[in-house]
């Protein structure tokens, strides 16, 4: 399975902006060992300079950060998996924790949303993750499975995963903290988190990738990684800065 080295740039990056940081990485992963796959998720205004500056990477992709599950329609603010593609973005991501925490998404959305993205040909990274008191009162399991069964519960019968659909755990703490989870605390998030998918897909949920995300820099990269379980990652500010992330991706 190839390891998945996601940048997610939030609300950063202007059009220039983007266009250099994407013409950065593009120049700097002109080679892409073949066990990587690169994603950027850039604002929706950028989408179509970082998909103009991979176009001649096939290990390059981007993504958008969101997406409303409805084709058109009076959703002022929002934008759909139509949109998103005509931008020339291969991916989405759904169930970001500063969506469901800040702007107030739940689990039936985000479900909504990712049944909706793949089924209109988008693929799909679909971001849970604890907050730190759920996890020190022992709720860690209980958190992730809600999450994971409120998308399987409603996902039609025989939707193709293969290659187009992602977990990325990112435990809440340590999103934008400097926190990064430890070692033990990963191997056992992303182990309960392959039983879950085990538990609706059977043997199809060994060909599944599980990212990590939560203050990834390039001195942990490597080590996280490396773990069981891990897949990828999901990079938050330390991918704003080409140099940095393309540390990350070689790592």
């Amino acid at each position: 399975m190839q390891k998945i080295i996601a940048a997610n740039w939030k609300m950063y990056k202007t059009r220039a902006q983007a266009a250099q940081s994407a013409a950065s990485l593009a120049a700097g992963l002109r080679t892409v060992p073949a066990e990587r796959c690169v994603l950027v998720f850039a604002p929706f205004t950028c989408l179509d300079v970082v998909a103009q500056a991979f176009a001649q990477n096939p290990a390059l992709a981007c993504g958008g950060q969101d997406c409303y599950p409805a084709d058109e329609g009076a959703f002022t603010g929002e934008i759909s998996p139509a949109m998103l593609l005509d931008c020339g973005a291969t991916w989405a991501l759904t169930g970001h924790s500063e969506r469901r925490h800040i702007l107030g998404e739940d689990d039936a959305l985000v479900a909504r949303k990712t049944i909706f993205a793949l089924e209109k040909g988008l693929n799909v990274m679909l971001c849970i993750g604890e907050k730190l008191e759920e996890r020190e009162a022992g709720n860690l399991s209980a958190v992730l499975e809600r999450q994971i069964h409120s998308v399987f519960e409603a996902m039609p019968e025989g939707q193709s995963l293969d290659g187009r659909f992602a977990v990325a755990y990112e435990p809440v703490w340590a999103i934008g903290t400097g926190k990064v989870a430890g070692h033990a605390e990963v191997l056992e998030a992303h182990a309960v988190v392959r039983t879950l998918l085990q538990g609706v897909l059977g043997n199809a949920a060994e060909r599944l990738p599980i990212l990590y995300g939560g203050s990834v820099k390039p001195a942990n990269a490597a080590g996280i990684l490396a773990l069981d379980n891990v897949d990828g990652l999901l990079v938050g500010g330390a991918s704003l800065d080409a140099q940095s992330f393309l540390q990350i991706v070689g790592v």
